[in-house]
């Protein structure tokens, strides 16, 4: 095979992305070809909107799998945290590069970390993961929706939309983005979205001499840490548009692993935890969304979908 076709969104962030495995493949395979095929996906195009009540799986990822599934594309560059955790008929995420930062990062022009604050702050973030620690931890703070790509979020920051916004600091690092003061929130106070800071790499399954060309890429101890975190969300049958963080580690042969889930405003936080071997991490992750759910999770879960039903 000379040439492959990488589907990807258009935003900078996916751009880098798919160009940081274009740039792997071709220095791996001399004389391989790769090209971008850039697609827009639904949560794309609307971006007037908060991400939760869109509503639906698959926001970033639905029209990227169809241009697998015709042919257009060989492979799809993904956010790991934005893929579902079922997959088209024919279709695997079997690639998992190493991990990046898991953590978030709070923005601000002036002001220094969550603490640092005044009490009404107006906060921006598209995530309901985040919205809900952020209400844990600082019940006081105006929490307002805030879409659009990270170039996007981080103008309205600059142009005092808001007092501090909340990223992914892996999409800052690879950007090489920031604000004036910046600082991480991350565990164990304040837990990632399921696989945050991973890539997935989807294909069709039956192509070996893609699957063949790929598997130098493929991590295995981000693998699992992985598999631990989607268990768990598969478990809560969630998607990435609700209130779950999921955090992992791997220590001597073992999975350890951080599951929550609390309502939108913060005040019915759920958090667990479980360990046990790394060859069984789904069920790990399993076996913790079962206890989340009986710990008051599942009622908590049944009000946000059936809020975003009605809306």
């Amino acid at each position: 095979m000379k040439q492959l076709v990488i589907a990807t969104r258009g935003s900078a962030l996916a751009l880098w992305q798919a160009n940081h495995i274009k740039d792997l493949l071709e220095a791996e395979h001399p004389g391989l070809t790769v090209e971008l095929l850039k697609i827009k996906t639904k949560g794309d195009k609307i971006l007037d909107v908060p991400l939760a009540k869109v509503g639906g799986k698959g926001l970033f990822v639905k029209e990227i799998e169809e241009a697998l599934l015709d042919g257009r594309a060989h492979l799809a560059v993904h956010s790991m945290k934005d893929v579902p955790t079922e997959l088209p008929e024919g279709l695997e995420v079997g690639i998992i590069p190493e991990r990046a930062a898991s953590t978030d990062s709070l923005l601000s022009v002036k002001y220094d970390g969550l603490d640092g604050l005044p009490e009404g702050a107006v906060v921006g973030t598209s995530s309901l993961r985040r919205q809900s620690q952020l209400a844990t931890l600082r019940p006081d703070l105006d929490i307002q929706s805030l879409r659009g790509n990270l170039d996007t979020r981080l103008r309205k920051l600059m142009e005092g939309q808001f007092d501090a916004i909340v990223v992914a600091t892996a999409g800052l690092d690879r950007l090489g983005l920031g604000a004036p003061e910046q600082t991480v929130l991350g565990p164990p106070d304040f837990l990632p979205a399921v696989a945050q800071g991973a890539l997935g790499i989807e294909y069709d399954k039956s192509n070996a001499e893609v699957m063949a060309l790929l598997r130098f890429l493929d991590h295995e101890p981000t693998k699992l840490q992985v598999q631990a975190e989607r268990g768990f969300l598969t478990g809560l049958d969630g998607g990435c548009q609700v209130p779950i963080a999921a955090w992992s580690r791997l220590e001597d042969g073992r999975v350890h692993l951080t599951g929550f889930v609390a309502d939108v405003d913060g005040s019915r936080p759920i958090r667990l935890e479980a360990e046990g071997p790394v060859a069984e991490a789904w069920d790990v992750g399993m076996g913790l969304a079962r206890r989340v759910l009986d710990a008051g999770g599942k009622a908590i879960l049944d009000e946000v979908y059936a809020r975003e039903s009605a809306q």
